[in-house]
């Protein structure tokens, strides 16, 4: 993926943009092959090598969405990741020294951008961003992880994302005339594949130029396809399901058509939910199918913006459900901060999304707010407990004064309670 964390070397990075382990790609928790200290400020445990910069602006992105202000620590974190020329590579131990410029990709640099643009007062960390993601822009349009490197879809699809939260049109930022919009059309899947296939985006072509269906890929590209950026706020619905790609004669050898690309991308992921029970997989060779979180969480966010909010409902609830797995009871920055976006974009409720208060285990996991909704429930959990962790008389004399007052107020601090219980759980 892109997802979270990238596991170093080049072939496994390539591994992971390509969705075929996305599993580890967003694991943050503490491994005890761990070298490098967390830094302050950063939220999560986990060595930060390859997934610094990724799982901070899943965060910072998530607390802009439930509009809570993040601490300056956080924030300067992520900005003083940044090299001298707008690009953000995964993660700088040193940012006294130059950058590398092979270090940096655009998967990191572009949710950087959208992190920054959405909390607002950082404009020239975002324009900057934004000239690294044009001068790094292949002449088909496309982006690759890491400049240089052929383009694929899930680096495309951020890129044009990020362009969209910072106001660039991506049907103008385009590289000998190829625009990023024509840089997504590469990768996805039109007329002449396979009717199953179609509306999909593959990660690259293979060696032979074919393409085949990718999760990740589609998922993620699909977001971009649909003009949406971090975090998704549309709240325009179609009450129609996604339409298919039509294909009437002569079709098959052209690539889809930028007016139809979306609704395509929505249609076949709705299908493959669908086929799926409400998630999507992940498909290593050799290996049994399992779950794909990430794939499942991007796919949501990709028909909330394409308008398909109804044909999204079953994942929801399918991450509601099994969602603690993912984020191993908040441990897993990365995770816990994708839900919260997928809970914001789904118009559900991150401090009770499968009865897990979201916002206060992604707020645990880095420095205390400034302001915001989970430092409300932060004081409310301590004040309810005595110095033993047992609860104090003072609550239960404040239960029966609530009771008088309206039970609203109650139930809300009995699910804050429940869901910090549900938070001590180990994940898988």
């Amino acid at each position: 993926m892109l997802t979270a964390a990238r596991t170093g070397a080049a072939v496994l990075s390539a591994l992971l943009l390509a969705g075929t382990a996305a599993a580890p790609a967003l694991a943050d928790s503490p491994s005890p092959s761990a070298t490098v200290a967390v830094p302050s400020g950063l939220y999560g445990q986990g060595d930060p090598t390859y997934d610094g910069v990724w799982r901070q602006s899943l965060a910072l992105a998530a607390l802009a969405a439930v509009k809570a202000v993040p601490a300056d620590s956080a924030v300067g974190w992520l900005t003083g990741q940044q090299c001298a020329d707008g690009g953000w590579p995964s993660f700088r131990a040193d940012t006294a020294a130059a950058c590398d410029a092979a270090t940096e990709d655009s998967n990191a640099t572009a949710v950087a951008v959208q992190a920054l643009a959405a909390l607002g007062g950082h404009q020239d960390a975002v324009d900057k961003g934004v000239q690294w993601l044009k001068a790094n822009q292949n002449a088909d349009g496309s982006w690759a992880y890491n400049p240089g490197n052929p383009g694929d879809a899930n680096s495309t699809g951020l890129a044009v994302t990020a362009l969209i939260a910072a106001k660039a049109d991506p049907a103008t930022v385009a590289r000998s005339g190829r625009s990023g919009y024509d840089g997504l059309a590469l990768f996805q899947l039109g007329c002449a594949a396979p009717a199953d296939q179609r509306g999909a985006f593959a990660y690259q072509p293979d060696p032979a130029g074919a393409l085949a269906a990718n999760a990740l890929a589609s998922a993620q590209a699909a977001l971009g396809a649909a003009g949406g950026r971090l975090p998704v706020t549309n709240t325009n619905t179609v009450d129609a399901a996604p339409k298919a790609l039509a294909c009437p004669a002569g079709a098959a050898a052209q690539p889809v058509p930028r007016a139809d690309s979306a609704e395509a991308a929505a249609a076949s992921l709705t299908d493959r939910l669908a086929a799926g029970e409400q998630h999507l997989m992940l498909t290593l060779p050799g290996a049994t199918p399992t779950p794909d979180w990430t794939a499942t969480a991007w796919a949501v966010l990709s028909l909330v913006q394409s308008g398909h909010a109804k044909q999204a409902t079953g994942a929801v609830d399918w991450l509601a459900a099994q969602g603690s797995t993912w984020t191993k009871g908040g441990t897993d920055a990365s995770a816990t901060a994708t839900l919260v976006l997928v809970a914001k974009a789904a118009q559900r409720d991150p401090s009770n999304f499968g009865g897990t208060d979201l916002v206060q285990q992604l707020t645990a996991a880095g420095p205390a707010l400034k302001s915001g909704p989970s430092s409300a429930t932060a004081a409310a959990t301590t004040a309810n407990k005595d110095d033993k962790g047992g609860v104090s008389t003072l609550w239960v004399i404040g239960v029966g004064l609530l009771i008088g007052v309206g039970g609203g107020l109650l139930l809300s601090l009995q699910r804050r309670r429940g869901a910090q219980g549900s938070a001590g759980k180990p994940g898988k």
